[in-house]
Parts: C-alpha cells; structure tokens; sequence
C-alpha cells in the first residue's frame, strides 16, 4: 500500500529535530525507518510530518565514560554488532545486535531507533532491560533526563518518550566476569521473535532474566529471578519462567505454545550463561 499524505523535514541537530517535532503533535522521526515505514505503508501509522534524523553525525558513536559505555542513538546494529570495545566489556549487546534482522536492516537500523520504538518483539530491548540500562532524553530548550529501562518500556509500542523528545544516548555497564547469553526462537534468521531470553548471571549483581515477546513490553522473569537467588538451579528456576506473562495469540503462535517455549528458553539460556 502507499502511506497517506505526508510533509518531509531534514533536522541538521538534535535542538533542530525537537523544534520541527513541537510544530506538530503527531510528527514521527525518522531514522533507520525500518519499523515506521512498513507501519505507514500499511497505514497504521499515518504522521503528518517525518523529521529526518539520520545525517545527525553526533548521534554517531561508542564510548568509555566512567564505568560504562555510551551508545549515540543513531548508532547502526552493524556498528554495535561488530563494536570490538563492547565486544570485550559487554558482549552480550553485540551479540544480540548480530541477531537484529538481516544484514541490510542492521546496516540501515538503529539502536535508538528499535528502542524507541518499544516493539516488545524486537531484541534490544529485553537485553537493555537485563543490562539494567539507562536512556538519555533531550527534550525543548535543552532539557535532559535520564530514564532506566525498566521504566522506559511502559507498553505496546510506548516508551517514555513525549511527541517533542528525541532519545539521544543509551547507557549500559560492563559486565566483565558475568556469564550471558541470548536466545531467541523464529521461524526464520529474519523473523521476529515468538519468545527470547535475555540472560545474566551473578557475579556479586543479582541474577538478570528478561523475556522478549511475552507481554506488551519487555520483562523480567521476576520468579526465574527469585529462585536463582535462592540458589537453585537452571531447571528449578526455568519452571517459573511463564509466570506473569501475557504473550500473544498469532498466525505464528499461540499464547500456549509461547509459555512452554519460554522455559525451554529459560533453561537453555541460564546453562549457557553459567558456563561462560
């Protein structure tokens, strides 16, 4: 199909992209645009205004700062899949990006961008979640916040971002000397996921296991979480994994199906977590 009517603006700063969003409530940004143009195409989302973001170089990068790493927004998945500095201090974040889609979506898409979007299917997110990692937000006359990502996500397609704020920075600690792993189950490379599993095991931090695709948000599997703590094993602590979940009933699963894949999931991640 083709989207409706639309107006085209190109933003040269982040300051230049949030006056353009504050001219009209229903402006959306565009960056990588592999999640709002299929969503416009098919006219489920239909903004008045697009502000292209892309040629924003200060959005563009991956760095030391203090005890963890800064992530621009605009940064591409191929960047952070094949970033050597998080590779080594943060593996777990490249290897989720290496995961995103195709080659052509992780050359074009961004990691502010599938944040942003708040898509509960898509892979960045949970792992942020499990990362425990927090979002810097610019909004009008230069204000800033920090928001953490477990409040960030706060429904289908919601994040914590107002209609004239650009996320500009994501922030994620080292993780040196936690075992991680992240699964995920599609039916083919470039699908999205029915359910994946975001894991991180202790290492004086608590235990962290967060769930892709089982409720309209990325979530921690709060009752895998309690009995790790509690010491128990991967076996014991995946039986709980589908406790407060509410995934969806689609073409390609059943709610059913998706609560006995996922500790399946559960189980296979925390054995692989524990042995790196």
């Amino acid at each position: 199909m083709i989207p409706a009517p639309f107006e085209y603006e190109r933003a040269d700063s982040v300051d230049g992209a949030i006056q353009l969003l504050s001219v009209k409530d229903d402006a959306k940004i565009l960056a990588g645009g592999h999640s709002l143009l299929p969503l416009m195409r098919l006219r489920l989302a239909s903004p008045s205004m697009l502000v292209d973001i892309t040629r924003i170089g200060e959005l563009k990068y991956i760095r030391e700062d203090g005890d963890r790493i800064a992530i621009g927004a605009l940064t591409r998945h191929h960047d952070v899949a094949n970033s050597e500095l998080l590779q080594r201090v943060c593996p777990i974040l490249p290897y989720a990006a290496s995961k995103v889609g195709d080659p052509q979506v992780r050359h074009v898409g961004t990691i502010g961008g599938s944040v942003s979007h708040g898509d509960p299917a898509g892979d960045m997110p949970a792992v942020l979640l499990a990362l425990g990692a927090e979002m810097t937000v610019r909004g009008p006359n230069g204000a800033s916040r920090t928001v953490k990502a477990d409040d960030f996500f706060r429904g289908l397609f919601e994040p914590d971002l107002a209609s004239n704020e650009v996320l500009t920075e994501i922030r994620v600690p080292t993780t040196a000397g936690r075992g991680w792993s992240y699964l995920k189950f599609n039916r083919r490379a470039q699908d999205w996921a029915l359910v994946g599993v975001a894991a991180l095991a202790s290492n004086g931090a608590p235990a962290a296991v967060t769930l892709t695709n089982m409720a309209d948000r990325p979530m921690h599997a709060s009752g895998v979480e309690e009995e790790l703590a509690g010491g128990a094993d991967p076996a014991r602590a995946a039986e709980r994994a589908a406790e407060n979940t509410r995934p969806p009933s689609d073409a390609f699963a059943s709610a059913e199906y998706r609560h006995e894949l996922v500790k399946v999931l559960v189980r296979r991640a925390l054995e692989e977590a524990l042995r790196r």
